[in-house]
């Protein structure tokens, strides 16, 4: 394949389609993953095909599940030998009091959150060393950092994900392969939707910069992480507005 090529995990929606449309329209082959929601991927493809003229392809399966990532990246590595980047930004929200959760949602949290970043990570890896080439970079968040009262399980794993960057970074900067996070504030998604207008009023008022971010603010900023100094690395870049 003459193109470069980036897996974008959770690309049906929000940053994940932002950041898939970006890269597209930029030239790349952009592999497309979700887990569920197929039509929407589906309309994210069209659009890359349509109204970018250029090429993906869709990887379904659950990335939080280690047999379900082997088979998606089976499907990658029978379209071409290796990665450009990996953008890991599958995620799921809950929100509620940590004594309420169930051992069910706390283990879909951290899957879905945490090791679906180790399962994919555990695949790309191999061929950026062989070719001392790479990019990978973890969608993270600013509750990772400072925690969020009734968001404990989100926070726990998304501090997760910015420990591992950290570390995953220092074991490949020899091989070349930058290792790097985005910890996202209050973003305008599906996610955020459940807010009442009064509450979405309050916590703009929170945000210095007055306003929820975008997902497409999100997307260039990754597209930038993607193209920065290969000296950049081991780094979760607060995208907040000014929040933390």
């Amino acid at each position: 394949m003459n193109k470069k090529t980036v897996l974008v995990t959770g690309a049906s929606r929000g940053i994940g389609k932002s950041t898939a449309l970006y890269f597209a329209a930029r030239g790349y082959h952009v592999f497309l993953n979700c887990c569920t929601s197929v039509s929407d991927l589906n309309k994210v493809k069209h659009t890359i095909e349509t109204s970018y003229h250029g090429s993906c392809d869709i990887v379904l399966g659950n990335v939080g599940k280690p047999e379900e990532t082997d088979q998606i990246f089976r499907h990658i590595y029978s379209t071409c030998s290796y990665l450009d980047v990996l953008i890991n930004n599958a995620g799921v929200s809950y929100i509620g009091l940590l004594t309420d959760m169930s051992n069910s949602e706390w283990e879909h949290i951290i899957q879905t959150n945490l090791s679906s970043v180790f399962y994919c990570c555990r695949h790309a890896i191999p061929p950026m060393v062989a070719r001392k080439s790479g990019k990978i970079i973890n969608v993270s968040s600013m509750w990772g950092t400072s925690g969020a009262s009734c968001e404990a399980a989100y926070s726990a794993s998304k501090a997760g994900v910015n420990g591992l960057t950290k570390a995953l970074a220092k074991e490949l900067a020899p091989s070349n392969i930058q290792v790097n996070a985005v910890a996202c504030g209050v973003i305008d998604t599906a996610m955020n939707q459940r807010l009442t207008r009064e509450e979405r009023k309050d916590l703009e008022e929170e945000i210095p910069m007055g306003r929820f971010g975008t997902t497409d603010e999100v997307a260039s900023i990754i597209w930038d992480i993607a193209n920065a100094s290969p000296y950049m690395t081991g780094q979760v870049i607060g995208v907040d507005g000014g929040y933390l």
